[in-house]
């Protein structure tokens, strides 16, 4: 049965890439976005389309075994993405489906070969409904606060939900030879390595969106960097984790590097009551912990009560307010620039980020310059 299984996966995977060989986009580095569909509307800042490859709306959800938009003003929002095309006719709109509160119905949908064929199905009638180019899967099934349980099966049918989907998608691609997109978005824990076969999932899926982010997170109670390219030296042995030790995890475990698309953080994570000492670098916080945009970090910043610090070692910035006791994480031009050299380096996809309207265009403009420049 498991013989039978990879040799189908293996000539989706080759007959896949021989089709659409001319379509292959690995050559330039993708800056791929996410897009919050409740925020379209309320967001100053408009989507800067031409600086983007791809744009993934979130979410959408699984209702029935099938897909479906979320909210009643999805279609509304496709629309307007897809005026995005006039700007930059190479974009390509996806629609992402799970994330982290909707992840309950993935484990049904893909139990079994009906329950599988019934959501591809969907999947394609929901892109060509919407004139959307692809999907991203976030089955977000290995929480990091262990809220979801896992079972061993889910190992198996995500891997064979991803090349039922395939299958779909490369079918009727071959008629129209126009090619639909599939993606998925992954943790970056251990764990979630562990209980997926990465090496099968990166075959099937064009690109894999790694949340190198929230390494650090509400759960924990004393400060650290949440989305650090390296890991410092002074870093706490039992908090020890970095973008670049998350890519090594995902290669050693089989994925193509030019596969990883590594995720930036396009909000911080604070934390309050800090103890003062080390500028409340690495140190217990009795005080709520938070999160807030790249925008409000940056009103944060301009108020005179924050230091900003560059950790040299972790390639990381963050913010120190002495006076209140308040230690912030986040990424900012510098990092994102540091990230851009390690994607270029190590021959990786590209970056990723979460999520569009949390910027007012600073971030973004370091990963296009960074990213662009020289490819």
């Amino acid at each position: 049965m498991k013989i039978a299984i990879y040799l189908f996966l293996s000539l989706i995977y080759f007959f896949g890439n021989l089709l659409f060989a001319q379509q292959n986009t690995s050559k330039e580095h993708k800056i791929v976005g996410y897009v919050f569909g409740d925020l379209m509307e309320k967001a100053e800042n408009p989507v800067q389309a031409e600086k983007l490859t791809h744009l993934n709306y979130a979410f959408a959800k699984i209702e029935n075994g099938k897909i479906s938009i979320t909210n009643e003003d999805d279609p509304k929002h496709f629309k307007t993405l897809n005026k995005l095309k006039s700007i930059n006719p190479s974009l390509k709109l996806l629609i992402s489906v799970g994330g982290w509160s909707n992840t309950a119905s993935f484990p049904s949908i893909a139990s079994s070969d009906s329950t599988r064929t019934r959501f591809a199905n969907s999947t394609l009638r929901f892109l060509k409904k919407y004139k959307l180019d692809g999907i991203d899967l976030d089955w977000e099934a290995h929480k990091n606060n262990g809220s979801t349980p896992f079972f061993p099966e889910y190992k198996e049918n995500f891997t064979l939900l991803l090349a039922k989907i395939r299958q779909k998608l490369d079918s009727f691609s071959a008629k129209t030879n126009n090619h639909y997109l599939l993606t998925v978005a992954t943790p970056p824990n251990p764990t979630y390595l562990k209980n997926v076969e990465i090496d099968q999932i990166a075959k099937i899926a064009d690109f894999v969106n790694i949340m190198c982010y929230d390494f650090h997170d509400d759960w924990n109670t004393s400060t650290c960097h949440h989305t650090n390219l390296l890991i410092s030296l002074a870093e706490p042995k039992n908090q020890k984790q970095s973008t670049a030790l998350v890519v090594k995890n995902y290669i050693e475990s089989g994925a193509d590097p030019k596969k990883l698309v590594i995720g930036a953080a396009f909000y911080g994570r604070g934390w309050k009551k800090v103890t003062p000492v080390n500028n409340g670098l690495y140190q217990p916080a009795k005080g709520q912990s938070f999160a807030l945009n790249y925008t409000a970090l940056k009103d944060s910043l301009r108020s005179g009560k924050y230091h900003r610090y560059w950790d040299e070692e972790a390639k990381a910035p963050y913010l120190w307010n002495a006076k209140d006791k308040i230690f912030i994480s986040y990424d900012d031009p510098v990092s994102l620039e540091k990230k851009a050299e390690f994607i270029k380096k190590e021959n990786l996809g590209g970056a990723m980020f979460w999520q569009y309207h949390a910027d007012d265009g600073e971030l973004l403009e370091s990963l296009y310059r960074n990213l662009k420049n020289g490819n």
